[in-house]
């Protein structure tokens, strides 16, 4: 027996598929920002991430008739936009970590977060996510940010289970390890 939850239809996007184009451009800015920074996270580039956004807006337009609300729009969307944004590392050749010569990296200790110094904390963070090598950063975007467990990464790296778990570990372990440099002990 196949589990599957269909979504209540998106009248919007309904009126998109009959053809009502001032839909589009309200579909587009109802979500351009969100993707863009969805892409931007994984190619770590902005001109990347606006040609991703371009390019996952054109292909979900093209295809809107085969959206059949097996999610909901935005989680198809953005299906497409982490898509694009990994053919884009690719493209880049981007190198996953060999798990028989790891890194290794001193774990820093945890520590309180202070209320005061939340705002300054989450841009270091921001920061040392983008100085982590394409095959890190894309793992750890994929887990913390975008909600897609150990097996959805797997499936859409094409890539084992135990190469992800193996390379968010040691992306988590680079990043802490960032973090401690800059200050953040």
């Amino acid at each position: 027996m196949e589990l599957t939850a269909n979504y209540i239809k998106d009248e919007l996007v309904e009126q998109c598929k009959r053809g009502y184009i001032p839909g589009f451009q309200v579909l587009y800015n109802k979500y351009s920002k969100a993707m863009y920074n969805t892409s931007l996270r994984i190619v770590n580039n902005s001109d990347d991430a606006e040609d991703v956004l371009q390019e996952a807006f054109t292909d979900a337009f093209r295809s809107l008739n085969d959206f059949n609300y097996r999610s909901t729009f935005g989680a198809w969307l953005k299906r497409i936009v982490i898509n694009k944004s990994i053919n884009v590392l690719r493209k880049r050749k981007f190198d996953v970590v060999d798990i028989d010569h790891p890194d290794v990296y001193l774990k820093p200790e945890e520590e309180e977060i202070d209320e005061q110094e939340i705002q300054f904390k989450i841009n270091a963070i921001k920061n040392s996510i983008k100085q982590l090598p394409d095959g890190y950063r894309m793992v750890i975007t994929l887990y913390l940010l975008e909600g897609y467990d150990h097996e959805e990464i797997a499936e859409i790296l094409g890539i084992t289970h135990n190469t992800v778990r193996t390379q968010y570990v040691r992306a988590k372990q680079k990043l802490l390890f960032l973090l401690k440099q800059g200050g953040l002990s």
